[in-house]
This record gives C-alpha cells, structure tokens and sequence, in this order.
C-alpha cells in the first residue's frame, strides 16, 4: 500500500535526525552500491544488520570493499548489527543459540566492532537467539548474558554502545525478548555484570506495535534507557503512511520526552524502488 498523501504532506519529524537501513531498503542494488543511492535520496547516515549472514568473519577485502563505499558516498555508518544469522526470519538471533551459532556470534564480536571502530559508528546491536527444543531456557538466558557482556566489552572499547531490541512474537514467536520491560531488564543485566552502562535500549516501534504495547507507555516509560529508535508503519512494515501508526504523534512524543538520537528508517519499500519509498520525508529532512 502506498502511503496516504494527507498523512504524508505534515511536518513530521522536524526535531529528529533520520538514518536509513541498507539491509532493508535499497536491496534491489548490490551491497556496495547502496551506501550512493542512500546519498543520492539525500541521507546521509546509513545503518546495517551484519551483511554477510553466512559469514561472521568474511575476508578483510570485503569489509575493505564496504568501508570503501561508505567513505566514497559521503555517508557514515551509524548502527551495525552483530552477526544474526539470516536476516528477516524467524530464525534471526544467535547470541543465546547454543553450539556452532553461539560460537559464529563470539568470533564476530571483535571484528564487528573493529569495523564499527573504523567506520565511526556508535551503536552495535546484538539479537538475542530463539528458544531451542530441548534447551533449557535458564541456560540460554546464561549464555546470553555471558556473550552479551562479551559484545558490551568490545562495544565500549570501540567507543560504541550495545543495543538491546524487542522483536515481535508474531514473527519471532520463538525469540524470548518481545517487550520493551524485558529489552530493558536484559540491558540492566548486561550494565550490572560489566559496570560499563553502555547497554541500551533499542526502540523499534515497529516491533512493539506488533506486539500490542502501547507505544505511549513505552516513550514515556523507556526514552531514558533508548539509545536508538527504529520506525517502520504497522501492520505490514511499510513506510509511514502506509499502515495505522501516527507518527506526528509518535515523533512527537519521543522529542517531548527528551528523545535527541537517531530515527533508523527499516521498512520495506513495497512494489516500487526504494527511493520512491522517501516521499512522505522531505529531502531537507533526510540529512543527519
């Protein structure tokens, strides 16, 4: 669905700093063609889930060849996923995964936030695993902590921050973290075993649309954990406008609750180029 143009024409986000996600828009071009056609649709920051899904720790050339493209497009990279595994699914996750996923997890650590280091950015996110049949919860939930304050260590030494993100039970049924009071309890946990404080909240309010929370409580309650927020419009993970969320008023909210960080565009651009999926944003707007 498009969105609705009576929606699209206010004056939203006007006190935010928006980033787009490479790894969700713009995917009908390669990978190192992307960071220049976010550029040339006017933005100027860029975020990513890992790009080598299959690969924790891909050849040297290869993050030189994406490092290369940022630079060259004049935009910076401002958030970067931890290896995840396959990205969207339902099998997303894998730090509390135990065996070989666990272990990818732990091998990408140091060379995700190296690239981060490198790149300038500042916010590293890790995604909890899904429960495994047969696994004790209890044991996961150990694993992770352990491999999150791995990830929190390295985030820190890079001058980054950890980020911690609630996915959505419809389409994460099997993921454990799928509310703002449980992503914000794990990144206490994950501050009291390093003592860093650099575990944050991840706001995605796509995710917590899906999941029936009132988006209200979560500003109000959580802004003071956030260190980043997501949009995409629900149902259908969209572009503003499309869907059921108002954000004007969501926006809005987050300014009046002190919220002066980054708004991260992950949404699907629909039947259409991702550079048609920015008309509800004015390009003025789109410089970060």
């Amino acid at each position: 669905m498009a969105p609705d143009p009576a929606r699209s024409t206010a004056p939203i986000g006007t006190k935010h700093r928006f980033t787009v996600n490479l790894s969700i828009l713009f995917t009908e071009l390669p990978l190192l063609q992307r960071p220049a056609a976010a550029a040339a649709a006017g933005f100027t920051a860029v975020e990513l889930w890992w790009p080598w899904p299959d690969s924790p720790v891909p050849p040297k050339s290869e993050l030189d060849a994406l490092r290369r493209a940022l630079t060259d497009a004049g935009t910076r990279l401002t958030g970067l996923n931890f290896y995840a595994g396959q990205l969207p699914g339902p099998d997303r996750g894998a730090l509390s995964v135990p065996g070989e996923e666990s272990e990818k997890f732990r091998r990408n650590v140091e060379v995700a936030a190296e690239f981060a280091q490198s790149t300038g950015c500042t916010a590293l996110n890790a995604l909890y695993g899904n429960r495994v049949p047969g696994a004790d919860p209890a044991d996961q939930d150990r694993l992770a902590l352990e491999n999150l304050t791995l990830a929190a260590r390295a985030a820190h030494d890079a001058g980054a921050v950890l980020l911690v993100e609630a996915l959505n039970a419809v389409e994460s049924p099997g993921c454990p973290i799928v509310s703002a009071p449980k992503a914000v309890e794990v990144a206490d946990a994950v501050d009291a075993a390093t003592g860093l404080g650099n575990a944050k909240f991840l706001m995605d309010l796509y995710h917590l649309a899906m999941n029936g929370e009132d988006l209200h409580k979560v500003i109000d309650g959580y802004t003071e954990r956030t260190a980043h927020v997501q949009i995409a419009d629900s149902p259908g993970r969209g572009a503003p406008g499309s869907g059921e969320l108002d954000f004007d008023d969501l926006l809005g909210r987050l300014t009046a609750a002190g919220y002066e960080g980054l708004v991260g565009l992950e949404y699907k651009p629909g039947d259409r180029p991702s550079e048609a999926a920015f008309d509800w944003l004015p390009r003025a707007l789109r410089s970060a």
